[in-house]
């Protein structure tokens, strides 16, 4: 049976268009029924620009206030009770759609999540995973990239959990093949267990008796070269690294296009390496990759960047989708259970 999944439509900065068109080129690509959730009137009036909707799983769930971006996320939350956000979030958690999309205000939306979903047993606080490109041509995964910014060292040691788990599910069979785990690392200011902060050393030392496949302390330039798989950061570090790296990727794309059509020898040369440089495009584009998960949720949640075109929405509806079929969230359960102590033995009464 297909995934139903919910998508904010009013989330992005150009909503509701790459919306409607990423709802219907994750429909027609993969076979997903999309739950439209937002101003009725609003979504009917871009969905009846495309005529071919009609023929594809899309509904409409009403939704009468929108959560912008300039809205402070706390206030929002409790003012907007009938947000696209919050009813988009609570059809999973009624089980009315196995996972839910937003581009719109992340602070919101992860506040609405754990408002509206709640954590997981065992999850003091949910983290965001984001997935980029490395040099082998395989990925990488980075938690937190803005959930926490301030965190205590158990809390890396749970993202830790989760971000293994995240990827061995999203990306075993095809990266990993068969007898080896995702390497984990704590991205910090040097290799040495010594290096870094009071957060970062602390950690360092849960990590390492984890049962997971700890490589130690990783730095900045490990993000892309492919010698580790889940990199550990609290919200603050990660994010500024996301927004760094996505920041160089734009450059160099931009840069290289220039260049390649300075001259006359470099236009040629780029009609000749078309195919290579739209490879190159590819994978470095952010939008092949979906959205970032709140990993740590009951439920299934996909934040993605409020500017989002077509192609983004529609990757992270997949996301969203497989999340679900992979059943993520009931592994990550799984594997934080084994971080708690087990119970001490009950003493059966005396018989007298």
């Amino acid at each position: 049976m297909p995934s139903v999944i919910a998508l904010d439509a009013m989330g992005s900065d150009r909503a509701p268009k790459p919306e409607i068109e990423g709802a219907m080129l994750a429909a027609r690509n993969y076979g997903v029924r999309v739950l439209l959730v937002g101003p009725e009137a609003t979504i009917k009036a871009e969905l009846d620009r495309h005529p071919s909707a009609a023929r594809l799983p899309l509904e409409i769930v009403h939704a009468s206030e929108v959560i912008s971006m300039e809205d402070k996320a706390v206030q929002a939350v409790r003012a907007k009770r009938d947000s696209s956000m919050r009813v988009g979030l609570r059809l999973v958690r009624e089980g009315r759609a196995a996972g839910f999309v937003t581009a719109g205000n992340t602070g919101a939306a992860m506040a609405t999540a754990k408002m509206v979903l709640g954590a997981l047993h065992g999850v003091d606080r949910p983290a965001l995973a984001a997935v980029f490109p490395t040099a082998p041509g395989t990925a990488a995964i980075l938690l937190d990239v803005g959930a926490n910014v301030d965190c205590k060292p158990h809390n890396l040691e749970q993202f830790a959990v989760m971000g293994e788990i995240y990827s061995r599910s999203m990306f075993g069979r095809n990266m990993f093949g068969a007898g080896r785990r995702p390497r984990v690392g704590l991205l910090s200011i040097g290799e040495e267990e010594t290096k870094g902060n009071v957060l970062t050393r602390e950690a360092f030392q849960l990590l390492k008796r984890l049962p997971l496949n700890f490589i130690g302390n990783v730095e900045g330039r490990d993000l892309f070269n492919g010698h580790v798989d889940v990199i550990v950061a609290d919200g603050f570090v990660g994010n500024v690294a996301l927004k760094i790296s996505e920041g160089v990727a734009n450059f160099v794309r931009t840069v290289l296009k220039e260049s390649l059509k300075a001259t006359i020898t470099a236009q040629v040369g780029y009609m000749l390496s078309r195919s290579a440089f739209s490879d190159f495009k590819k994978r470095i584009d952010h939008t092949e990759y979906g959205g970032a998960p709140l990993l740590g949720l009951k439920g299934v949640c996909i934040i993605t960047h409020g500017s989002s075109n077509a192609n983004a929405i529609k990757n992270a509806v997949r996301v969203a989708s497989e999340f679900s079929e992979r059943n993520i969230n009931a592994s990550i359960e799984q594997g934080l259970a084994k971080l708690r102590p087990a119970p001490a033995p009950v003493e059966a009464a005396p018989v007298h």
